[in-house]
């Protein structure tokens, strides 16, 4: 068939326009803040052989629900429903992600798939928000529900629903959330329905392969092709499981790079550590690892010409034929034994991008941006005089220097992610936001500086009990090409430092909750930061005085810097600092690595 580029655009455009339209909607919608305020949740669209064809952000998958409800059972007007991590086939995490998905139809067939699957607020389990820090088996977290039929040709599963809505703490929230995604996919797959209608099956099907085939070639053509040959290795960590004392828990990866083979890249997980006792496990190894291909693939962008050429490229299923994954055999961080707990599996999966951008970074001679905040869930639970609340937020932390630019400020790793905003805040829960602002000198010293964390206060006006999920509180992001890593996470209640996984610390009226999230790692030498950005920095309130003379070689003066006691405290500095590594892993990686280098650490296993 002769492919008409300009019905291409046309189908393109629409797939992602049906994705906006319906992440939009749910957004309009829902009920509870993390949904409608902190956004997180995703929409995908799938075609029949359940490739997902649109790139703007990650999504679950269809192959659960098409493995336990064959597509030629399906119906006009069915939903169908699922959050069982360990039967998802790697495409849910923990068990707050809820996912929808939703057929289309065309002319009485499955054409095509809407999904959406979010973090809820709250689905039973041990702690109020489903995700109990010191977790042993997946039992506490939470209901488990394998992929059902909610909606039965339009009529929804009453049965079902009350059983969600009952194990649930905020079960208005949940039914509204729910109700929410269902009408919004349902909506999604009527738009794409109008498209087949209007230009049949056989074109519309045509473009998906064409947007699939283009993905495929782009990224060997443009971004894989900077990739020398080779094999290369590198390790990183997360520092506690909730369960045992703060440990190294390793996830590695072994990159094999042959561009002479159908699947040029090649990431083997061997040596990832044990399944942890606590909930930061991810079952990553169902499905080939077709989740995880498409997770990894968006830090290959950063291998583009230009950043405005990697902010053009979409992830889709595309990347998944470049790609070959082996993982270690059953009981490893990534392929943990049911019942594991999982609920902070955001240790492991997010980790695995940073793990990815040091391999390629050393493969590149550094041509990769340091290491990135990861995520963390803070909140406070409590009653005031409306009945029980639950504040729980994403709040973001500051992004790797990158060979060209500073590191972004307060990033949020999830895309569209957003901090829940004070004036909301301070009119839903008994609190005070006293403090919302940048975290100076988080940001890793280089000559492109990481991106700073934020630094948040909040006043509790009840008593009420606080939880995180935060991983880098002992660790830091790391610094890559002489770049200096950056300031871990960090908690306190009245100057109580607390550890970064915490179920329910009570907190008294008046007490003062101070969080400060983690920095990105800086990229090339501080030394080689031109000493004017150092004093615009300290201007800006990013660096302080004492940081900009210990960290950069640089004496403020005034607004400006001294150029002559710059020179010679540089000078000097250079003369008396170690060499720069290659990689900083920052202070906390000696303490836990049990005095191993971060060299000893990298070189592959045994055998």
């Amino acid at each position: 068939m002769n492919r008409d580029p300009i019905l291409l655009e046309i189908v393109e455009g629409t797939l992602a326009s049906v994705e906006r339209e319906v992440e939009t909607a749910i957004a309009r919608t829902a009920r509870s803040p993390m949904i409608r305020d902190a956004h997180d949740f995703r929409a995908g669209i799938h075609d029949r052989r359940l490739r997902k064809l649109t790139g703007r952000s990650y999504s679950a998958l269809v192959q659960p629900v098409a493995r336990d409800f064959p597509v030629e059972t399906m119906r006009p007007g069915d939903v169908y429903f699922h959050n069982d991590v360990y039967l998802s086939e790697g495409g849910i995490g923990h068990l707050p992600d809820l996912c929808v998905t939703v057929p289309v139809f065309h002319e009485g067939e499955v054409v095509a798939f809407v999904q959406a699957f979010g973090h809820h607020d709250d689905i039973g389990g041990a702690v109020p928000g489903s995700m109990p820090s010191h977790a042993r088996s997946a039992f506490e977290e939470g209901l488990m529900v394998p992929p059902i039929k909610l909606y039965d040709q339009g009529v929804p599963n009453e049965a079902a629903l009350r059983i969600m809505i009952r194990n649930s703490r905020m079960p208005d929230s949940l039914a509204g959330d729910l109700d929410a995604e269902c009408s919004a996919c349902l909506m999604g797959a009527r738009r794409l329905a109008d498209l087949f209608a209007r230009y049949g099956r056989a074109a519309v099907e045509d473009c998906f392969d064409a947007i699939i085939e283009n993905t495929t070639r782009t990224f060997r053509r443009e971004l894989l092709a900077k990739i020398p040959d080779g094999t290369y290795v590198w390790e990183d960590y997360a520092e506690h499981d909730g369960v045992d004392p703060p440990r190294l828990h390793a996830q590695r990866i072994t990159l094999t790079v042959d561009h002479a083979a159908a699947a040029p890249l090649v990431i083997d997980f061997t040596g990832t550590s044990p399944q942890a006792k606590g909930p930061i496990n991810h079952a990553g190894d169902y499905a080939d690892g077709v989740f995880l291909k498409k997770w990894l693939a968006p830090v290959l962008r950063n291998l583009a010409d230009t950043p405005e050429r990697a902010a053009e490229l979409d992830v889709n299923e595309g990347v998944v034929p470049l790609i070959e994954m082996r993982f270690p055999e059953k009981g490893t961080l990534l392929t943990p034994v049911f019942p594991a707990p999982t609920n902070a599996r955001t240790f492991v999966i997010l980790r695995l991008l940073g793990v990815l951008a040091g391999v390629l970074a050393k493969a590149t001679g550094g041509r990769m941006p340091a290491d990135q905040e990861t995520i963390r869930y803070t909140g406070v639970y409590g009653e005031d005089d409306r009945g029980p609340y639950l504040m729980r937020e994403v709040l973001g932390g500051g992004s790797g220097g990158r060979p060209y630019a500073d590191g972004e400020d307060t990033v949020h790793i999830v895309p569209d992610s957003r901090n829940i905003p004070a004036e909301f805040a301070e009119a839903r829960w008994p609190f005070v936001v006293e403090r919302l602002g940048l975290a100076a000198d988080s940001g890793g010293p280089g000559e492109h500086r990481g991106g700073l964390g934020y630094d948040k206060h909040i006043r509790m006006l009840r008593d009420a009990s606080y939880m995180s999920i935060a991983d880098r509180s002992i660790l830091s992001c790391w610094g890559v090409n002489g770049g200096r890593a950056g300031r871990p996470f960090r908690v306190d209640i009245d100057g109580e430092e607390l550890d970064g996984l915490v179920d329910g610390r009570p907190v008294r009226a008046g007490q003062v909750i101070r969080i400060r999230t983690t920095g990105g790692g800086g990229w090339g030498d501080p030394l080689d930061r031109d000493p004017a950005r150092v004093a615009a920095d300290v201007r800006d309130g990013k660096v302080t005085p004492a940081g900009a003379r210990d960290d950069y070689g640089v004496i403020i003066d005034g607004d400006g810097w001294d150029e002559r006691a710059t020179a010679a405290l540089r000078e000097r500095l250079r003369a008396t600092r170690p060499a720069p590594a290659f990689f900083d892993r920052g202070p906390g990686f000696p303490r836990l690595s049990g005095g191993r280098t971060a060299a000893e650490v990298d070189r592959p296993p045994p055998g």
